[in-house]
């Protein structure tokens, strides 16, 4: 291993995943392009390999994430139209403060079946991004619409009935036997300490790759709580919930750490 801190590897990130948070936190506000060799510089502090960053790369412009263009630079590549959406619905939800208002209504769809099992693992996984768990056979429940779910139903080209309703019963009862709210919990509760060990790892005055890397690992420990955690209302959350308290310090760091990490960015996105 690299003389990197312990403290900094706590989270393992791989290629794919850091090439989502660096457009989405980084390149979304600077055009959404960057030169092959800007990336491979960029995800370094990361320890991730040049291989495993074209790989990725690849991979991404096969799903249709990323496309190839020219930069000054040499070659690079862009986010698509269909990625944007997806980094400007997941910033909305990473740096969300607080809990959403909610009206009392659920959000449910009732999904044709689908039968293509690789198919319908993508799907079952790409509306629990979006907040959505099962219900029952064929049908998912939200606390709100996603405003992507067109678009990830129309990419899939799967038909859903959906609607909004509010529903007999009582609705705390409902969340806990939907969502695995002990598990969650303890998800942010390992979260924070392990966050709380990895941003005091940093000396004060650290070099500005040193703080890209462990602002990235934060961010990458948060962003996993997307698939995890559906944003459910206040009052429907146990007292002395621990996503709040594991919110609060992700915003406080991220914002902390911002400058230094985007003066890393700056200076790596315009050598050639």
């Amino acid at each position: 291993m690299s003389g990197i801190p312990r403290a900094t590897r706590l989270v393992p990130v791989n290629a794919r995943a850091a090439l989502f948070d660096l457009y989405g936190d980084h390149l979304r506000s600077r055009g959404g392009r960057a030169s092959v060799a800007a990336l491979v510089r960029l995800l370094a502090p990361l320890e991730i390999a040049a291989p495993a960053v074209r790989t990725a790369v690849s991979r991404m412009v096969r799903q249709g994430w990323l496309t190839p263009t020219r930069l000054p630079q040499g070659p690079g590549y862009e986010a698509t139209p269909k990625c944007v959406r997806r980094l400007d619905e997941t910033a909305l939800r990473i740096y969300r403060a607080g809990a959403v208002a909610w009206s009392g209504r659920w959000h449910l769809l009732t999904v044709e079946p689908v039968r293509d099992r690789a198919r319908r693992e993508r799907l079952r996984a790409s509306l629990s991004f979006l907040g959505y768990a099962p219900l029952a056979e064929g049908t998912w429940i939200g606390p709100r619409p996603s405003p992507e779910l067109d678009t990830l139903l129309d990419g899939e080209e799967v038909r859903a009935h959906r609607f909004e309703a509010v529903l007999d019963g009582d609705p705390r009862a409902l969340v806990a036997r939907t969502w695995d709210l002990g598990a969650i919990a303890a998800a942010y509760e390992e979260w924070l300490a392990r966050a709380v060990e990895l941003v005091d790892s940093l000396p004060d005055g650290a070099a500005d790759d040193r703080v890209f890397a462990v602002r990235s690992r934060l961010l990458h420990g948060w962003r996993n709580f997307l698939f995890r955690d559906p944003g459910l209302p206040a009052e429907l959350l146990p007292a002395g919930w621990p996503g709040e308290k594991a919110r609060a310090y992700f915003e406080q760091e991220a914002a902390r750490l911002l400058p230094a990490a985007s003066a890393f960015v700056e200076r790596h996105l315009t050598e050639p």
